[in-house]
């Protein structure tokens, strides 16, 4: 399971909606927490970076630099987090994994998406790839109050 807090979850879905039609993108940092054999993710930052897919096809792609996740890793590193995950947002279509998604994913990584229905917010779901099938599997998303 991954724990985005109310703030979290307001601020994808508030950029997905600001860059609609485009996908938006971010990097979710944190720690796994374990308890009795059970792991929790525990979201603590988000940071919106940049799409840089090709222009005239950021509306159903997205893709961040190699740059911008060496920062990251650095960044979590030095705070003693993890980079978790990556989000992104679906406009106009549903908050599941495409096909592109999965070819593109990595394990390990949670993958939240936010599905953007003409500019609104609406279901948001996360996934991750498993290692041997080399496909993803919903992942529960607890909303905290923090």
């Amino acid at each position: 399971m991954i724990e985005l807090s109310n703030k979290f979850t307001r601020q994808i879905e508030a950029e997905g909606a600001a860059v609609y039609p485009d996908e938006c993108c971010g990097i979710i940092y944190g720690r796994d927490v374990v308890d009795v054999g059970v792991t929790r993710r525990v979201v603590e930052r988000l940071e919106a970076v940049v799409n840089v897919f090709e222009d005239g096809e950021k509306y159903h792609r997205f893709s961040i630099s190699a740059q911008a996740l060496m920062e990251a890793e650095r960044k979590a590193g030095e705070s003693g987090m993890l980079v978790l995950g990556f989000y992104h947002s679906h406009p106009d279509h549903p908050a599941r994994p495409s096909e592109y998604d999965r070819e593109h994913a990595w394990p390990f990584y949670s993958y939240v998406i936010v599905a953007i229905a003409k500019g609104v917010a609406g279901d948001m779901t996360s996934w991750l790839l498993d290692e041997n099938t080399e496909q993803f599997v919903k992942q529960e998303i607890v909303e905290t109050a923090q």
